[in-house]
């Protein structure tokens, strides 16, 4: 081969690399979307896979019949991925927020098939230029599998340790179709001697360029009015970290967190949530010196515990420190939590509770469980028997916990087998639920390694709600949200515990919100 023969056979090579990168970027953006968006990340995740693997599959099929100009399909193929990938976050989100209930989804899965199928195209052409310059069949097909594969892993650690954390998912996918782009105008450079209308190509690779630079930079800003209109009052506050989206809304005095969608808290109320998750516990604890808090990065828990002078640790295990931070910084979240973090008893830890609890040693005398739903693997393990186990090892005798459970009416199945799973680790077990304007009717599974007995407990500490002589109101449940559920058929649910190995409770879970 000549030299430009050898330059061109090199450029097809690293074409091969950085679409690859692009392309897995793609594939994990819209498990991402999919995810945050539709929830249940998981099976989320496991779609999109599945959808881009058989798009591409599609795509390389279809490769065989383009039999002119492979490089001119290539650049335009380039074109589709960097405008249709491009716009793909912005879209959903716009989606999400007008179009009717389901569109998001049939989008999301039509636009992954869609870029799948187009990346499946790229390889077998790009092969066959190689061919055709006049590299051997065997070495063209070893080395643009090896730049495919290989990219494949850079984009995967782009996405999960740059694009993501320090530019969310609407910048990125502009960035991302930036880089398609510019390869497919490298490309098209290179071979302009063998296209015909070579500036008209170029025309419109420069309009899709100015139109993703105009992404870049004004798109997560427009989008933004579009995630507004998925919460009731105005957004005061946005990060996407390394775990989860955190939104902050403010209306008139009413301060509202979500974690990935779903509503943590409201100021109005979250007294009447906190002082139940609490104090019931701190009244049947037989001493206060040592308080583990899973979860609660917000500061609130800490601060309901900090209440009781023989207090003498907390350790509050918050998986995101960027929660924690926003905690210690918003001026009206440290009025809720009255600065709880700052205090000198409080120690933050930023591990996973489950690695947490396998690794401490610590016995504690309160443990407060106050995790985020279980609606995908990762946050199921915290509410199966192997978690509950580890709970109830560190329980010092004569201790306590209590586990935010969902919501008993909304979710019936979800809150007993949460409930059941507890009792199976042998502790004692106390049931309790609560109206919480901002979120409806909530539940609480209290355990301990003594039997509890709520009508002999005292609430001694300052409340807005929560009363001694509430206590045992609070174990009365309705026909339609107690333990004694039957289906359509009226027979009888039998409550299984959740488990690592038999995680029963996603499917419970989602089967249960699905219309809320």
């Amino acid at each position: 081969m000549n030299d430009l023969a050898v330059r061109k056979s090199k450029m097809i090579y690293w074409a091969s690399g950085i679409v690859s990168i692009c392309g897995i970027i793609f594939e994990v953006l819209f498990g991402a979307l999919g995810s945050y968006i539709l929830g249940d990340g998981v099976k989320q995740y496991t779609l999109t896979i599945s959808l881009f693997l058989t798009g591409m599959g599609i795509g390389a099929s279809l490769s065989e019949k383009v039999m002119k100009n492979l490089i001119l399909t290539f650049v335009w193929i380039e074109f589709g991925v960097a405008i249709i990938g491009g716009f793909s976050s912005f879209t959903m989100f716009g989606i999400t927020a007008f179009a009717p209930y389901g569109t998001d989804a049939f989008y999301l899965y039509f636009i992954t098939l869609l870029v799948g199928g187009l990346t499946g195209i790229e390889l077998p052409i790009l092969i066959r230029k190689a061919n055709e310059i006049g590299v051997t069949l065997n070495k063209s097909t070893a080395r643009v599998l090896f730049s495919d594969y290989a990219g494949g892993l850079v984009g995967g650690l782009l996405f999960v340790f740059l694009l993501r954390p320090q530019f969310g998912m609407v910048k990125s996918a502009f960035l991302v179709g930036c880089i398609n782009l510019a390869v497919a105008l490298t490309i098209l450079w290179l071979f302009r001697k063998e296209i015909k209308n070579f500036t008209v190509h170029a025309t419109f690779g420069i309009i899709i360029a100015i139109l993703l630079i105009i992404g870049v930079f004004f798109g997560e800003a427009m989008a933004f009015t579009f995630e507004q209109k998925l919460y009731k009052d105005p957004i005061v506050y946005m990060e996407q970290s390394a775990y989860q989206k955190i939104i902050l809304t403010q209306d008139e005095g009413d301060t509202r967190l979500y974690l990935n969608g779903s509503l943590q808290f409201s100021s109005t109320d979250e007294y009447r949530y906190h002082e139940v998750l609490v104090h019931p516990t701190m009244a049947q604890a037989k001493s206060h010196e040592n308080v583990l808090i899973l979860g609660g990065g917000d500061g609130i828990a800490a601060k309901e515990i900090l209440q009781y002078k023989d207090v003498e640790q907390v350790t509050l295990v918050d998986l995101d420190p960027a929660v924690v931070n926003l905690a210690k910084s918003n001026q009206r979240l440290l009025q809720l939590n009255e600065r709880s973090l700052y205090n000198d008893k409080v120690e933050v830890i930023h591990k996973d509770a489950f690695s947490y609890l396998e690794t401490t040693e610590e016995w504690y005398d309160v443990i407060i469980v106050d995790l985020p739903d279980p609606n995908n693997e990762s946050l199921n393990k915290l509410y199966t028997k192997e978690f509950y186990s580890l709970i109830r090892n560190h329980l010092k005798p004569g201790g306590a916990t209590m586990i935010q459970s969902t919501s008993p009416v909304f979710a019936t199945k979800v809150y007993w087998t949460i409930s059941e799973t507890v009792k199976s680790t042998g502790l004692y077990t106390e049931n309790l639920h609560v109206d919480v304007p901002s979120f409806g009717n909530w539940g609480f599974v209290m355990a301990s390694r003594d039997e509890i007995h709520l009508e002999n407990l005292s609430i001694n500490v300052e409340t807005e709600f929560l009363k001694s002589d509430m206590l045992v109101g609070l174990t009365l449940f309705g026909k339609d949200e107690d333990s004694k559920i039957v289906n359509e058929k009226g027979e009888k649910f039998t409550l299984v515990p959740n488990t690592l190995i038999d995680p029963n409770l996603i499917r419970l879970y989602e089967h249960a919100w699905k219309n809320y």
